[in-house]
């Protein structure tokens, strides 16, 4: 049976994609912050039908958490086939790039960048025994500079000073991975879900969470010759 492991699992798209998994077969390690909060919600997931789903503790700002959350994966299996780094705050709002509070600018980066970075490098030594080991980096259309020089673009007023570029800077980071894993089985690529109704944005997204969890599964389970070191939504291909 693969493995999968999806921070900020608990809610929105992560519990979307954890049923996504569940319902293909993966033994699913589900990150939440909260753990009795999480073995309550896989009471009701399993009640639903959602089987070999397993809560563990995980908090992406605490490297402890971090440490702990892998020693408990390693209790259950040796192999984690896929890693899917959802975990992510918007932060306080208005991050108005003059007058933003650098506190918060840290927040913001601590989960959506250096979290999921430390996360990652604490589940790699399990994924490498994978033949086909994957990694998601949840990211956003928000992300792309590229766009966000475009007057046409359907977000261009949306110029957050802290959530879009620490998910830039997350897809940097995805770009140096992938590269460093070139040789290897891995692919590694940055997903925008898309904008989906969810309480991250008061639920005024536009589509719904089983299509943003479709698509995750979707570049986490590519084969072979599939792309790695992109930025990928459900058009394709995103620009930087």
């Amino acid at each position: 049976m693969k493995t999968v492991l999806i921070s900020g699992g608990n809610r929105g798209i992560g519990l979307e994609t954890v049923k996504k998994f569940s319902k293909q077969g993966y033994r699913v390690f589900l990150g939440t912050r909260n753990y009795e909060k999480g073995l309550a919600l896989n009471e009701e997931l399993r009640q639903s039908g959602f089987l070999n789903v397993i809560p563990v503790a995980l908090d992406i700002t605490d490297q402890a958490s971090i440490h702990e959350a892998r020693q408990a994966i390693e209790k259950q299996t040796a192999v984690l086939d896929v890693l899917v780094n959802n975990a992510g705050i918007r932060g306080d709002q208005p991050q108005t790039p003059s007058s933003v509070n650098l506190d918060s600018i840290k927040s913001i980066f601590e989960t959506n960048f250096f979290g999921s970075i430390v996360l990652t490098q604490a589940m790699l030594p399990l994924l490498t025994l994978s033949s086909e080991p994957r990694i998601v980096n949840v990211s956003s259309e928000l992300a792309s500079l590229t766009l966000h020089d475009n007057e046409d673009w359907k977000f261009y007023s949306f110029k957050d000073a802290g959530y879009g570029p620490s998910k830039t800077a997350l897809n940097a980071y995805t770009v140096m991975l992938a590269y460093e894993l070139r040789h290897t089985a891995f692919k590694v690529n940055a997903v925008d879900p898309g904008y989906t109704a969810t309480d991250f944005n008061g639920y005024k997204g536009t589509q719904h969470v089983s299509d943003a969890a479709d698509l995750i599964f979707k570049y986490a389970t590519i084969g072979k010759s599939g792309p790695t070191g992109q930025f990928l939504s459900k058009e394709g291909e995103l620009p930087w």
